[in-house]
């Protein structure tokens, strides 16, 4: 199970670093800084990998979901983004040295209805049994859009303006301060990255959350990638990399859920 755990994350990384250069860097740059400071080669550690995907019943998020629990891993909270038209869930495995997993869908019934057109006649195609395939959760597009299509799906929902190009892959995965032995705030992350040229995510600031809801997180803005549209190319948002760390819980455990209005910003790292 643990080898079937890693190989899909190490399909997931892969597919993702193709589309996010930017995260290979990040990646470099910051194991680089732990071993010259520790003394000794320093691996990151992934808190979590975020999914993304419609409330369309054969490839909603329970489908996506599906892989997960077949994996051991176990449903541990309900989110809800009315503003954005999302619900999400995340899951967590029994052995905490496995990545936490952050899957969302786009209510699509709650999108005006030429929205809600485009995204029927993209999905449309893609067969009742895809989403138990096993390479489904980096398999990409089903679909092509046109420009106009795009900035349509855009002008109300970056979310699903980001699936048309993207579709099902990581959305973003996530570096976990905890298990850094420099490093030892987010703030001090954020400003080695910014010197070094990346852009971060300041929608409701540089760092949303905190010790008070026992999470904090920042992430880069995603990068932009030439994309093939149906007659053209054109340079849009792709993936980012977040940074993560957790608080003790009066228990002494440390908090392994999300807070809703942070993840709510956090999905702003690929606005255009």
């Amino acid at each position: 199970m643990h080898n079937k755990i890693d190989r899909l994350f190490s399909h997931l990384w892969q597919d993702y670093l193709i589309i996010t250069p930017s995260a290979k860097k990040v990646h470099d740059l910051l194991e680089g800084y732990e071993s010259k400071h520790l003394g000794k080669t320093s691996k990151l550690v992934n808190d979590h990998i975020a999914l993304r995907t419609f409330n369309i019943e054969k490839i909603n998020l329970d489908k996506l979901a599906a892989h997960f629990l077949a994996l051991g891993y176990t449903e541990q909270g309900q989110y809800e983004f009315v503003e954005k038209k999302l619900r999400a869930k995340h899951f967590e495995h029994t052995d905490d040295t496995h990545p936490k997993v952050f899957i969302s869908e786009l209510i699509v019934e709650d999108m005006p209805f030429d929205v809600q057109q485009i995204i029927l006649k993209m999905t449309d195609n893609i067969s009742d049994d895809a989403a138990a395939q096993d390479n489904f959760l980096y398999s990409g597009t089903h679909w092509q859009v046109s420009p106009q299509e795009y900035d349509v799906l855009a002008a109300h929902s970056e979310y699903a303006a980001w699936m048309s190009v993207w579709g099902f892959r990581a959305n973003h995965f996530t570096v976990s301060l905890n298990h850094m032995g420099h490093f030892q705030s987010l703030a001090q992350i954020n400003t080695l990255l910014k010197s070094e040229g990346f852009i971060l995510n300041s929608s409701g600031g540089e760092i949303k959350g905190g010790p008070e809801v026992l999470l904090a997180q920042s992430s880069t803005m995603a990068d932009k990638i030439e994309v093939q549209f149906t007659n053209c190319k054109k340079l849009v948002p792709s993936c980012f990399y977040e940074f993560a760390q957790r608080y003790k819980m009066p228990t002494g455990k440390l908090y392994q859920g999300f807070v809703a209005a942070s993840a709510d910003k956090i999905f702003e790292s690929t606005n255009i």
